[in-house]
């Protein structure tokens, strides 16, 4: 029975090895394996190795390798579709149901892979003739051997139109299964045969991640060519944006037992997966010439969960790197993340190995940076930062950044992230320091003397404040207002900034969540004195049974009254009926040009 490869990769998945494998074999962990005796030989001290991380085991005292399946298949002399069965059935998985139609399909996939086998083998054997002599020394050039060929699989296609057409074709291939292949090009005009595909090309041969060979990618000779890099078209065996050029091998490399890495290395071409490789990071891939794609992604996190991605320095490096994190943002979940490695500006891989060797590589690999950091790195770069409105704006597209995240965990921890960035750059850390927890400053004397401290002023203070911990679903509606604010009272002060403190870390809004951060501040004093004016604080907040629209507008109102803006009732409902009239009908833009200008006419 054939198993279609999703259904083993997500068998895989939910299964850990080492839970199969601890059935029979006692294991402990060492980090981040786990160890124990080997199954295979007998032996005294633990040689054999389990990395869930990775999904494999790994016996040095026998040298087998291998994963949840073939373990079973070793020890309990399963063949493969019952060891299959065995761990759906741990997995609690159904079995895949024969597919007549897919069995056709498999056998027709199986023909076109062996010819394009002979295709490669025309390829590599063109090379080494006379007609590839120009091709050799431009791999030469670049620092190949013919080792390093022979292990690529690398060829050329000779500059005819019916070279490989005719090689193939009397070896017993069928014209339509060739155009099928993507080899040759059918015409339109049926008076004319076909013809080659790739033509005066180095050739590439394109695996999927099963090992077949589905495809080439070509690298023209010619300097004028149309087309630098030419690919195999979209055949029912190739689809460039759900592979990666040479995964099978890096993946392969990856899981190699003293292989540390977290993940696979993304490069841009093939060239640099080459390079890289022969430099000692066997573990390196590339995409087909295009962004990387959520399938691509997948592949990459199914190696391992923290692949680098590296891109030049320059501009279009830059973008490109800016390009992956927007694909990258929705997918992302606990063990499965992205690294960013920038090369020196003008240099990809390929460069700065031959220029400096592989230590400079590894050093750039080394500073690679989280995915959390190349966000906030885009979205800081994607205008400058010099007045209240572009911070605010930088703010806007962070929380619009976080949206993107579906993971609520993650997304948790990189607003925490980002918004500690964010006010140690622009915000509250810059006027006071978070580390003692001291409160913001208080005014200057001048704003003293033209605000001063009386009963009533005081009052609205502790209602604001009051209105957070009271409703604490306030929270995320105000926050930017209410961090803002400047306050004159202790008590609102050292809760207000208590209140920071907690929405930097969390972006929970529950009542007792909120009350025991404060007391864990040691303002439990000030809580409980806080609270003898809770009725009337509900009051001024339309009361126990007011919506959420209706009472954000009032606290709104109660923050601009605070910072001087109304000095009659009327001018306070007119406003009051333009808050409770945004909020109500989600105008976002016109809500924030309100709290805009009521800044504006503090200031």
């Amino acid at each position: 029975m054939r198993f279609g490869e999703h259904f083993l990769d997500e068998l895989k998945q939910r299964v850990r090895p080492s839970d199969v494998i601890g059935r029979h074999v006692k294991l402990k962990r060492q980090g981040r394996e786990f160890a124990g005796l080997s199954p295979f030989t007998n032996e005294k001290s633990p040689s054999f190795f389990v990395n869930d991380e990775k999904g494999f085991y790994h016996c040095f005292s026998s040298g087998k390798h291998g994963d949840s399946i073939s373990f079973l298949m070793e020890v309990e002399g399963l063949s493969f579709p019952e060891a299959v069965e065995k761990l759906a059935g741990l997995a609690g998985m159904e079995m895949p149901k024969a597919d007549p139609e897919a069995e056709r399909r498999a056998a027709q996939n199986k023909k076109t892979v062996s010819w394009m086998e002979q295709a490669q083998i025309f390829f590599a054997k063109s090379l080494m003739r006379e007609v590839g002599t120009d091709a050799r020394d431009y791999l030469k050039q670049r620092g190949l051997t013919k080792t390093a060929a022979d292990d690529f699989g690398l060829g050329f296609a000779p500059d005819s139109f019916n070279a490989l057409r005719d090689e193939l074709v009397q070896q017993g291939a069928r014209l339509e299964m060739l155009v099928e292949a993507g080899l040759i090009i059918e015409p339109d005009d049926s008076a004319r045969e076909p013809w080659d595909r790739f033509r005066n090309r180095i050739m590439f041969p394109i695996h999927d991640s099963r090992g077949r060979l589905v495809a080439f990618g070509g690298r023209a000779m010619e300097k004028d060519a149309k087309a630098k890099y030419l690919n195999s078209p979209e055949t029912a065996l190739f689809h460039k944006g759900k592979l990666l050029y040479n995964y099978p091998n890096a993946r392969k490399a990856l899981a190699a037992p003293k292989n540390g890495a977290r993940g696979l290395i993304v490069a841009e071409g093939y060239m640099d997966v080459i390079a890289l490789s022969r430099a000692g990071f066997a573990h390196a891939v590339a995409p087909l010439g295009t962004a990387l794609t959520e399938d691509q992604l997948a592949l990459l996190w199914r190696a391992g969960p923290e692949p680098i991605l590296c891109f030049d320095g320059d501009k279009a490096g830059v973008r490109a790197a800016f390009r992956s994190i927007e694909r990258a943002l929705p997918l992302i979940k606990p063990g499965q993340s992205l690294r960013f490695a920038i090369l020196p500006e003008g240099q990809d891989p390929d460069d700065l190995i031959r220029a400096k060797g592989p230590p400079a590589m590894q050093a750039v690999l080394d500073a690679a940076i989280p995915l959390v950091d190349m966000l906030w790195r885009r979205e800081v770069e994607s205008e400058p930062l010099n007045t209240p409105e572009q911070k605010a704006g930088l703010k806007d597209r962070l929380y619009a950044a976080l949206r993107e995240i579906t993971h609520d965990g993650v997304r948790d921890q990189y607003k925490t992230n980002l918004l500690e960035k964010f006010d140690a750059n622009y915000g509250w850390t810059k006027r006071y320091s978070k580390s003692t927890d001291k409160a913001p400053r208080k005014a200057s004397a001048a704003l003293k003397a033209t605000m001063k401290e009386t009963a009533i002023e005081g009052a609205r203070e502790r209602r604001l404040i009051g209105g957070i911990i009271e409703f604490p679903e306030l929270l995320p509606k105000v926050d930017q207002a209410l961090f803002e604010l400047q306050f004159n009272t202790q008590i609102a002060q050292d809760l207000q900034s208590a209140l920071l403190i907690y929405w930097q870390q969390t972006i929970a809004v529950e009542k007792n969540a909120i009350h025991a951060h404060i007391e864990a501040q040691g303002l439990e004093k000030l809580l409980r004195e806080l609270r003898r004016d809770r009725l009337l604080t509900m009051a001024t907040l339309g009361g126990r049974d007011a919506d959420l629209d209706t009472r954000t507008a009032l606290w709104l109102s109660e923050a601009d009254a605070h910072m001087g803006k109304y000095e009659g009732d009327a001018t306070r409902n007119e406003s009051l009926s333009r808050w409770a009239e945004t909020i109500r009908d989600d105008k976002t833009d016109a809500l924030k040009r309100l709290m805009r200008a009521s800044r504006e006419d503090r200031d």
